[in-house]
């Protein structure tokens, strides 16, 4: 997953769309939270994720996104994340999905 400190500049419908077509729900933005997450030291990834409230979903009532380029291309990578389980914050949402694209 690519640091998102050079790009922060995702439209909030962007994403409610990306919520929608991933969780298919509608999406209220709550809060921005900036997150840095480190591993032995280094950046991993620093920047902001975006906290909504969920309508209608059958599991989560939050969900956390945010995007990023594409490895050098101009083209978008959606982040949405639910609030379950041990995702309980927005640094938590981007550890697991660090952990979901290592595991690729």
């Amino acid at each position: 997953m690519k640091n998102n400190t050079e790009d922060n500049t995702t439209p909030i419908k962007a994403l409610i769309q990306a919520i929608y077509d991933l969780h298919n729900c509608d999406a209220i933005l709550i809060e921005s939270v900036p997150v840095k997450e480190t591993f032995k030291g280094q950046t991993v990834w620093e920047g902001i994720v975006e906290v909504f409230e969920l309508q209608d979903h059958p599991t989560a009532n939050r969900c956390y996104a945010w995007s990023y380029l594409i490895d050098d291309t101009s083209k978008r990578k959606y982040v949405a994340v639910l609030h379950q389980g041990p995702v309980d914050s927005a640094k938590n949402a981007v550890k697991a999905a660090i952990i979901s694209e290592y595991k690729k």
